[in-house]
């Protein structure tokens, strides 16, 4: 599995998408593990430097970005690791330009950011439901990509993935959040209302993608109907996306902090040795998350 391989290149044909790539669990939770770990080992490279990551999930209702978030959740240290789910513009915010309650959650220095939904609102959900005027959403691919052009250019490091489902699957994941009232909170009255508009959110997505997909802020489009899939290849692009060009090897102990250390703890010479020239560790994790 590459990652390239899920760059948005031309406008895509969402309808004639029908068959989606499938992972048994067995090889799912071994791909899912060294993955978390190499993430794990990226967030820890970018701590103490200029680094910062955004990630912006997309995708249709009961596409999985909540388990896609979860997992990365798992793994990541929760202190420099932040997750901001996007609701509904409030009435302060719906006063605002519609980008600027994005910016005071952008990722600092060192930080890994993910928006579950994001300014895309404007250019979907917002343009289908009539929330924006023609001139507003068609404006907002412009404005979008600008202030995409922004970030990457004041470093971030920019991931746009969009999950993908068929109808009939969207279907069978409605029923099953339904008869199971563990996850029936996630159904909504909005859902089915906005899966009778699925060709025009359809049209919306395919526009979307084929406006704001830029060198600098390529869209991935990930086929999702099989959930293990989905999950692999969203962790696949980020570990790519974020560990390239970042050197994952530990870096030099501070020599202040050794002679302290040194002092307070009583260090062999075998113990000052280990931690000038650390060995790097391998990630282990469980299940449910990284090991203490």
């Amino acid at each position: 599995m590459k990652s390239r391989n899920f760059v948005v290149t031309r406008r895509p044909r969402l309808a004639e998408i029908t068959e989606h790539p499938k992972f048994d669990f067995a090889d799912y939770e071994r791909r899912l593990t060294s993955l978390q770990g190499a993430l794990q080992l990226i967030q820890q490279a970018y701590l103490g430097t200029s680094e910062r990551a955004l990630l912006v999930l997309e995708g249709w209702d009961t596409a999985g970005k909540g388990g896609v978030v979860r997992r990365l959740g798992w793994a990541l240290d929760p202190r420099s690791f932040k997750v901001h789910p996007i609701a509904t513009p409030d009435e302060h915010e719906r006063a605002q330009h519609y980008l600027q309650r994005f910016w005071r959650h952008l990722p600092e220095k060192g930080q890994i950011v993910t928006f579950d939904r994001s300014w895309y609102g404007r250019v979907l959900v917002e343009r289908v439901e009539g929330f924006a005027t023609n001139k507003e959403w068609r404006r907002a691919y412009r404005e979008i990509n600008e202030f995409e052009r922004m970030l990457v250019d004041s470093g971030i490091r920019l991931v746009k993935l969009f999950l993908h489902i068929t109808p009939d699957e969207q279907v069978r994941r409605f029923r099953d959040r339904l008869i199971n009232p563990v996850k029936r909170w996630k159904l909504s009255y909005e859902d089915f209302r906005n899966r009778a508009r699925w060709s025009d959110y359809e049209t919306a997505i395919e526009d979307m993608m084929e406006e704001t997909a830029t060198k600098r802020a390529p869209w991935h489009l990930i086929l999702a109907n099989n959930k293990p899939y989905g999950r692999i290849a969203a962790f696949r692009i980020l570990a790519d996306r974020l560990g390239k060009d970042v050197s994952l090897e530990p870096r030099p102990i501070d020599p202040d902090l050794l002679k302290e250390a040194k002092r307070a703890l009583s260090l062999s010479a075998s113990d000052i040795k280990r931690a000038s020239h650390p060995i790097k560790q391998k990630v282990r994790l469980k299940r449910n998350g990284p090991e203490s």
